[in-house]
């Protein structure tokens, strides 16, 4: 515990407004800033981004300055975030500006194997995966706290620039909530950060479907196609019945009459 946590608290609009001149601030210094803005009082609305939070918020080891970082948050404190490979990078406004980088190791690649194989031929497409409209066997299957995308505390190492000496401060607190609010835009973030392809899911359940006996396969329904493509699917039926028909042939004269035909005719007298 640090001395700081028995400071007079500013209050909500006091922390919103140094926010916004700090912002302002590092904008006029020539700072790219990407901060996380909460809309209500919901970090996190959508599938990915509230099974982040609520991921983080199984682990123990954390629950004691997740309120703090849950405020940071909601008043705009992190100015700064950006998730890439196996790193997110971050500015929180607390009574300074500190710096906080979280370092997670991305997922065994046995560890994915099985994520891949569990789910296979259960998720139908791209979109369906990211909007988080997955059946769910699969939501089980991707966020379970132990077998699941989410990372362990034992896979994340944080460092703040605060004079803070705990392990999570509620600078970096804040920082993890606003994952989860970025993964309601982004949720392929999940999936960089984690260093696995998030498209393998989709390829895997089709490859299940195609190999398993042989010949069952996903097909796109001619309406389908029509949408996607927008051209006009002409019926083949038609056509088909053309392709399949047996031609009748032509009925011959008998030979003789073909022989009669053939001979050529005698003027008559």
């Amino acid at each position: 515990m640090n001395w700081r946590d028995f400071e007079p608290r500013p209050t909500v609009h006091e922390q919103r407004q140094k926010a916004m001149r700090e912002i302002r601030r590092l904008e006029q210094l020539g700072r790219k800033l990407n901060p996380v803005v909460i809309e209500g009082r919901k970090i996190a609305a959508s599938f990915w981004g509230k099974a982040w939070c609520d991921n983080l918020e199984s682990y123990r080891d954390y629950e004691y300055r997740l309120p703090r970082g849950r405020s940071y948050v909601r008043h705009g404190a992190v100015l700064d975030l950006n998730v890439s490979a196996g790193k997110i990078a971050a500015l929180v406004c607390g009574s300074e500006i500190y710096e906080v980088e979280i370092n997670i190791k991305p997922l065994a690649q046995t560890h994915w194997t099985q994520i891949k194989t569990r789910c296979a031929g259960q998720v139908a497409s791209l979109i369906e995966l990211l909007e988080g409209r997955l059946s769910q066997n699969v939501m089980r299957i991707v966020t379970d706290s132990s077998g699941g995308l989410f990372p362990k505390p034992a896979e994340i190492q944080m460092t703040c620039s605060c004079p803070d000496s705990a392990t999570l401060c509620k600078h970096v607190a804040a920082v993890l909530y606003g994952v989860g609010a970025r993964l309601d835009a982004q949720p392929d973030l999940l999936f960089i950060l984690r260093k696995v392809a998030h498209a393998e899911l989709v390829t895997d359940a089709a490859g299940f479907e195609a190999t398993r006996g042989g010949t069952k396969r996903k097909t796109i329904a001619d309406s389908q196609l029509s949408d996607v493509f927008g051209i006009e699917i002409a019926d083949a039926a038609p056509a088909a019945r053309v392709a399949g028909a047996r031609t009748t042939p032509r009925q011959q004269k008998p030979a003789a009459a073909r022989t009669a035909a053939a001979r050529p005719k005698r003027n008559r007298r």
